[in-house]
């Protein structure tokens, strides 16, 4: 950032009053410019015992299959934002069963969250940021193509409390993507 989007003077990096975090702070108005994390919601949509992936149109990890996921939008919850995601990526629509995973990935500053659902009427197909959607019986998850780690860790929790017959919420992080997750849960 070199700009103040309140009043178009030069910014600098420095501890406001009060502070412990170094801010972007407005050398002229004194505006302090937050950064905060940014919020990736999806879902884990099921249909007759299956698993709908997309595969991305889009980089990062172009061709990769994920779940339909995306940064939610100011003005909506994060259980529109992953319906939408859903509608957007699958074509598909769905009910929301729960929250299923909360993952910190802080070294991106991001938080994924996913969602249970199931696909009302099992319609689904290739919004604009996939190449295609696909279920997958649970036996067949394409793992090495898989496009993130958070995808591959609710994966992994999903298909554990699958064959446990017992969800619940699960909270971990992420701390770098060649390092495993720290379990919270």
């Amino acid at each position: 950032m070199k700009y103040c989007s309140t009043c178009g003077h030069l910014v600098e990096q420095r501890i406001p009053e009060g502070d412990n975090r170094h801010r972007y702070v407005c050398v002229s108005c004194e505006t302090i410019h937050y950064q905060n994390p940014r919020i990736v919601a999806g879902t884990v949509p099921i249909w007759q015992g299956k698993i709908l992936l997309c595969r991305r149109a889009i980089e990062p990890r172009y061709g990769y299959w994920t779940l339909p996921a995306g940064f939610m939008e100011n003005a909506e919850t994060t259980i529109e934002a992953a319906e939408r995601e859903t509608r957007e990526e699958a074509l598909a629509e769905v009910d929301i069963e729960g929250l299923y995973s909360i993952i910190d990935v802080p070294h991106i500053n991001q938080v994924h969250m996913f969602y249970r659902a199931t696909l009302k009427n099992g319609e689904f197909g290739a919004g604009e940021e996939s190449l295609e959607s696909q279920l997958f019986a649970l036996d067949d998850i394409p793992w090495n193509e898989l496009s993130f780690p958070t995808v591959r860790k609710t994966l992994e929790l999903f298909l554990e409390d699958f064959r446990k017959e017992s969800f619940s919420v699960h909270v971990q992080d992420i701390r770098h993507p060649m390092s495993s997750s720290t379990r919270r849960d």
